[in-house]
């Protein structure tokens, strides 16, 4: 909450000189919020972090300027660069995370567009048909973003990564897509799935959650057009837990037809062994791959 109120008081304050782009303090700043000794430092850095971030969007055309040295920053450009969103974690402790972020549209004249998303996650208690703005925004760590249309209108999907809990894991698909007047919305029925026990036949957004140490994945396959995760077990016949959850090899997913994503309850006939299928790992030893 204290980043959003930063950034947004950042988005009045006067524009920095041309050219500034202050990467250096970025990635400092940013290291510290992985690295701080405590929580307060931590959450120190973050602040300042957001109030650099800012300043320097503030410089014109900033949008196209890649931030490539902030590696522990998930830094995403829509597959069309009509946005870009940038993510990343602050760690209370091993049980509390918190995640920061923003969307910056691009502009014709080169200004400054930007939403704040302020995490709401933890207040948000039916995430499976919300449908909220970036102040209501359900918190991840994105790495892939895939554009689909229908009858007139883009949808981009987000595929996210959630520390959650100190048991278990997240990693989750979500939809994002812009109102009449350019604002950010998280969320659209369109995920068509079977009734099974926690889930609805039409959700807003879906989710795998696993046990900590699970790795399962969850990506897309630009060749098969279909967004990949891996089926969950129960390794204590505890299906009801998600912390006991983890990967048996075979692979469900959903396939874009007629404006929704639908549900494939089995994508390959055979199981496959660890590495045989294609790997997008949103997170390597703290840090992010790709981005804009």
């Amino acid at each position: 909450m204290r980043s959003w109120i930063i950034m947004c008081a950042c988005l009045v304050a006067a524009p920095t000189a041309r050219g500034q782009w202050r990467e250096d303090s970025l990635r400092s700043l940013a290291d510290r919020i992985l690295n701080g000794r405590d929580a307060a430092e931590r959450f120190r850095a973050d602040s300042g972090f957001t109030r650099t971030l800012v300043r320097a969007l503030r410089t014109p055309h900033s949008f196209h300027h890649p931030f490539d040295s902030l590696t522990t920053i998930s830094r995403l450009y829509a597959p069309d660069s009509s946005f870009r969103i940038l993510t990343w974690q602050v760690v209370r402790d091993e049980a509390v995370f918190r995640r920061h972020g923003a969307i910056q549209l691009r502009t014709a004249d080169g200004s400054l567009k930007l939403f704040p998303l302020i995490d709401r996650s933890h207040l948000i208690q039916h995430r499976a048909d919300t449908i909220a703005g970036a102040d209501w925004w359900i918190g991840a760590l994105y790495y892939r973003i895939v554009k689909t249309s229908h009858a007139g209108r883009n949808y981009y999907t987000l595929l996210g990564y959630d520390e959650h809990t100190l048991r278990s894991t997240r990693k989750v698909i979500d939809i994002l897509s812009f109102d009449s007047q350019g604002r950010p919305v998280f969320g659209a029925p369109l995920f068509a799935l079977p009734r099974k026990p926690g889930w609805q036949p039409l959700q807003t957004r879906f989710w795998i959650e696993f046990k900590k140490a699970g790795n399962a994945r969850l990506q897309y396959d630009d060749e098969l057009k279909l967004i990949l995760f891996e089926h969950l077990v129960s390794e204590s016949n505890e299906p009801d837990k998600p912390w006991t959850l983890i990967p048996d090899g075979d692979y469900e997913g959903f396939k874009w037809v007629n404006g929704k994503w639908v549900y494939i309850e089995k994508v390959f006939h055979q199981k496959l062994k660890d590495g045989e299928a294609p790997v997008v790992a949103p997170v390597k030893g703290n840090k992010f791959k790709g981005g804009g």
